[in-house]
């Protein structure tokens, strides 16, 4: 694996952990494709993807709390990863990173953190309450709730949050699902009414429809977020998401 990757110097190797779906993680690759500045091929960044959608369900772990924990599993990808060379880790699911002190704390390279990274970006806008359009497991593990908080940003979610999950569930099978528009849509309007003043897309299912989200608050979203800190990483600049 590492002999297909480039060995020049002035690009670090981005390992993504991938899979969440598999969707999503080919549109982080191109959305880190898309906003790269390059005049050849050599500019862009290396990546190394492992595309396991075999990652135990984060719904049945969370949401459910019937399935298996996906944490030893994501922890040996991110091994994986630092072993074919990658130099930095990022992942396109927000969920997942309830696990995220796990995947860190396996390896010794860093981990872009997409939720701190996004609560920079949110605190950097001027924002002061954020809307969440993602799963209901980040309502139910705080991930997000913790990391604004830290800045002194408030959050507010949807109130049904079934119908969030039934439509990432659709967007799943197929990202043309009208039914899981008019959802983010409906919900995004939901979110500005009661105070948000900036949305976050905080699935990477949601990140594939985005453009359903009607003009009002502005939308951030973490995909973006993290295929920005994958290139500033990748060309040698700091990566900062540590609260202030």
């Amino acid at each position: 694996m590492g002999s297909l990757v480039s060995e020049l110097p002035h690009r670090r190797r981005i390992g993504i952990l991938g899979g969440m779906g598999p969707e999503a993680t080919v549109l982080l690759m191109q959305r880190i494709i898309e906003r790269t500045t390059v005049s050849d091929d050599q500019d862009h960044v290396p990546m190394i993807v492992d595309n396991n959608p075999q990652v135990p369900s984060r719904v049945k772990a969370i949401i459910e709390g019937t399935g298996e924990d996906p944490a030893p599993v994501l922890a040996a990808m991110a091994r994986g990863l630092e072993a074919a060379g990658a130099d930095a880790l990022a992942m396109p699911c927000n969920t997942a990173h309830h696990y995220a002190a796990t995947i860190a704390g396996a390896v010794r390279i860093p981990f872009l953190d997409m939720v701190e990274l996004s609560a920079a970006r949110a605190e950097g806008l001027g924002a002061r309450r954020a809307g969440i359009l993602g799963s209901p497991a980040l309502k139910i593990t705080g991930i997000f709730d913790r990391a604004f908080a830290a800045r002194g940003l408030g959050t507010v979610y949807p109130e049904n949050q079934d119908r969030l999950l039934d439509a990432i569930r659709r967007v799943k099978v197929s990202s043309r699902s009208r039914e899981a528009r008019h959802a983010l849509a409906q919900a995004a309007e939901e979110l500005g009414t009661r105070g948000a003043d900036v949305l976050i897309v905080a699935c990477s299912e949601f990140s594939i429809i985005a453009d359903a989200i009607p003009s009002g608050p502005p939308a951030i979203d973490t995909v973006d977020v993290l295929a920005d800190a994958a290139i500033a990483f990748s060309c040698g600049e700091a990566v900062e998401a540590e609260p202030a």
